[in-house]
């Protein structure tokens, strides 16, 4: 299992490759939620499904994805689409566009009747769309082998949630949530102002 460092570090070095214009495509770095995920992927098996959203490099890595592929599929330009059958591993830069496809993969597993899971992680604003409630509805409703993941840093792109929504909505007991701030902004390696 990697450790903190190991994907601080891994950040870091893609941030300097940005930065010095060697991706010519938006990048989405992850930071300060890595004690968090290092938490919750011990419990997430290899033969398990992982979705993710545009921010998925740490989950990537996580997973199990090689550092070296991992890097390559970012400079060439696909951070915010990192996808590995191989690893089972999907992320979508759609806001709720995992949502259905983990679903399905849900419901496959169990028509199948096999023994892995399906892990969804998404931002809190993605947790308060409609899509969001209805998967999750469906899940519970069919007792599909799916787990919800909330990264709750109070952003949407650029707009505070709590803002936004004025009141969050209740999180189910069986959806994990964690809070976090971001250490990034939306995209890029700079920092944006809020107004």
């Amino acid at each position: 299992m990697l450790k903190k460092n190991d994907l601080i570090s891994f950040e870091e070095n893609i941030k300097k490759i940005y930065e010095a214009g060697k991706i010519k495509a938006p990048i989405h770095l992850s930071g300060n939620n890595e004690e968090q995920l290092i938490k919750i992927f011990k419990k997430i098996k290899k033969k398990d499904w992982v979705f993710s959203t545009w921010r998925n490099h740490y989950h990537a890595l996580l997973k199990g994805i090689p550092k070296e592929w991992l890097k390559k599929e970012i400079i060439a330009g696909r951070s915010m689409g990192i996808n590995n059958i191989k690893y089972k591993f999907y992320s979508s830069a759609i806001v709720g566009g995992i949502l259905p496809i983990a679903l399905g993969v849900a419901q496959s597993i169990k028509l199948k009747k096999q023994k892995s899971m399906v892990w969804v992680f998404i931002g809190d604003m993605t947790f308060e769309t409609g899509t969001f409630h209805e998967c999750y509805k469906f899940s519970k409703n069919f007792n599909l082998p799916i787990k919800f993941i909330i990264e709750d840093n109070n952003m949407s792109t650029n707009s505070p949630t709590n803002k936004v929504w004025k009141k969050k909505s209740k999180v189910p007991n069986d959806v994990l949530k964690y809070s976090y701030k971001r250490k990034y902004p939306h995209h890029g390696t700079g920092g944006w102002v809020l107004f």
